[in-house]
């Protein structure tokens, strides 16, 4: 067998080992909801991705190898084949129909394409501070929802948690706490300009405009500490603007906002 046979069997089986590398993978703890949402898409996706890719790379490898001696000048051109065309025609409208489908089942869920994109009539008013436009308040059967104003602004994140009367800051270091297992929604806005608040372990992004609150909802699943960023270049201090998003049981996520209430009367 010479070197290049060789090399090409390689090549064709490589796709395959990644897959099996992949199947035997050990699924991941689903951090929260919307990290469900979006990791159960890419899933789906995958799975259709790599057959074609699969595919596209045997027929490729296969037309190096067995055309690899052919004399240019002896080529002959193509010749129609509607039998050919009509079917990977077909085959592709199937696979974007699929795209399409399982994109929308994702993004059409508040959690994922936003709770101010939704505008649900049956919502409750929001408990925000300020008469902007977009905030968007708990469904009526959401009864134990946590509302939170998550404010944005050069170069910093004010979180209030409006149900306390209380707030804090991410420049002393402070996270944004959270309760583990109930619902949450985020009223994300700023005072200057553009910014967006972003937590890609948990699922979450949503821009921050001034004068306008965009509202995002989520479950958290698995307690711990998670990175923020500021995800729109808001200037110098951009890449300073970080903080932290720590998700944890509901008795320390009231035993936190106990002891904030007592700061701030004291």
């Amino acid at each position: 067998m010479d070197t290049k046979r060789a090399a090409a069997r390689a090549a064709i089986g490589l796709p395959f080992l990644a897959l099996l590398a992949l199947l035997a993978e050990p699924a991941a703890a689903q951090t929260s909801l919307n990290e469900q949402l979006i990791g159960g898409l890419n899933e789906k996706l995958l799975y259709v991705a790599i057959p074609i890719s699969i595919l596209v790379e045997a027929i490729l490898i296969y037309t190096v190898v067995r055309f690899r001696e052919s004399n240019v000048e002896e080529a002959s051109p193509t010749r129609e084949n509607r039998r050919l065309e009509i079917t990977w025609t077909v085959a592709t409208a199937v696979v974007l129909l699929f795209v399409g489908v399982a994109s929308y089942q994702v993004l059409g869920v508040e959690a994922i394409g936003g709770v101010t994109a939704a505008s649900n009539p049956n919502a409750q008013q929001a408990a925000v501070a300020e008469e902007f436009e977009g905030a968007v308040g708990p469904e009526p059967s959401e009864t134990d929802a946590v509302e939170i104003e998550v404010v944005a602004q050069k170069y910093f994140w004010t979180y209030k948690y409006n149900e306390a009367n209380v707030s804090a800051l991410s420049t002393n270091d402070e996270p944004l706490y959270i309760p583990k297992n109930r619902t949450v929604y985020l009223h994300v806005t700023s005072t200057d300009w553009l910014h967006a608040f972003h937590v890609p372990d948990l699922g979450l992004k949503q821009d921050a405009f001034p004068g306008q609150y965009n509202t995002i909802k989520t479950v958290a699943y698995e307690e711990g500490s998670y990175q923020l960023y500021c995800a729109e270049y808001c200037g110098v201090g951009h890449s300073q603007m970080l903080g932290k998003v720590t998700v944890v049981s509901e008795e320390e996520y009231q035993q936190y906002l106990e002891e904030k209430q007592s700061q701030s009367e004291s």
